[in-house]
């Protein structure tokens, strides 16, 4: 459900007219990041760097500082989360077309993904439960976006509660998520880690015995980030056992055409750090 889910999410993030709202509040557009930590602290509330690098977690804390606070003297949250809903509206009647924006598929599914969404327990999950205490849209394709970002958050609240229980710290997560395959570790550049840091991190899993001299995952390495995503997988689970099989499986089906949609529009970056196809 991560796989079908996470494209409808994550296309604010790269989409022309998503940028084009985030121009309109005064954010420069000549790189996603500005607009990224807007559009995605924003149900934090006026968060500073510190509690946005927690939440958030693999990005470096340099990094983070350069966005926030200074993207709440741009514009409050609240305008932000206005916009944000304007942008997925013009990216989904962009991307799928207004006829499946207003049809009754789309409307089947954004209510069923507003059930798993409502059962998902929040507690310890930081950006899971600040977009999910936010009203719900009326427009069944701003709800069904709304619910893949509860959902989404609330998947990656856990992961981090994983990583923590695995002993990887912030970019020692990035590094043995690297070594395993995932993606290239240029790729991981995004996430502003210096290559000092980066050296450093590398250097404490091999003391672990979790990489080899050349960086790529030993059994042991690759055993431990198997064990995060099982247990990530484990978290998430909930909202999916509240849904139930049958309803899980018809919002699958009605997710298909959306999906393809998102993913054949060629504004997903293909490799990226999230280590599923097409996705960044």
């Amino acid at each position: 459900m991560w796989h079908l889910l996470e494209p409808l999410h994550a296309v604010l993030y790269y989409a022309p007219e998503a940028f084009g709202e985030a121009a309109a509040l005064g954010y420069g557009v000549d790189e996603r990041w500005p607009s990224y930590f807007a559009w995605r602290a924003a149900p934090l509330g006026p968060a500073g760097g510190v509690r946005v690098a927690s939440a958030f977690y693999s990005f470096a804390p340099d990094m983070v500082d350069r966005y926030v606070p200074a993207a709440w003297d741009l514009a409050a949250p609240a305008d932000v989360l206005a916009a944000r809903l304007r942008a997925v509206d013009r990216t989904y009647r962009a991307v799928l077309g207004d006829g499946t924006v207003e049809g009754p598929e789309l409307a089947e599914a954004a209510a069923l993904a507003r059930r798993a969404a409502e059962a998902s327990v929040t507690a310890g999950r930081p950006l899971a439960a600040a977009n999910a205490a936010l009203p719900w849209p009326d427009a069944p394709h701003l709800v069904l976006w709304q619910a893949a970002t509860v959902l989404r958050e609330h998947r990656g609240d856990g992961h981090l509660a994983a990583l923590l229980a695995a002993g990887l710290d912030p970019v020692e997560a990035l590094v043995s998520f690297a070594a395993v395959g995932a993606a290239a570790e240029p790729v991981f550049t995004s996430r502003g880690w210096t290559e000092g840091e980066w050296a450093a991190a590398r250097a404490r899993l091999a003391a672990r015995g979790l990489v080899g001299p050349g960086g790529t995952a030993t059994a042991a390495g690759r055993a431990l980030r198997a064990e995060v995503e099982r247990r990530t997988d484990e978290l998430a689970a909930a909202p999916w056992a509240a849904l139930g099989p049958e309803a899980t499986a018809r919002l699958a089906d009605l997710l298909g055409g959306p999906w393809l949609a998102v993913i054949g529009s060629g504004l997903l970056p293909a490799e990226n750090t999230l280590g599923i196809g097409t996705i960044g």
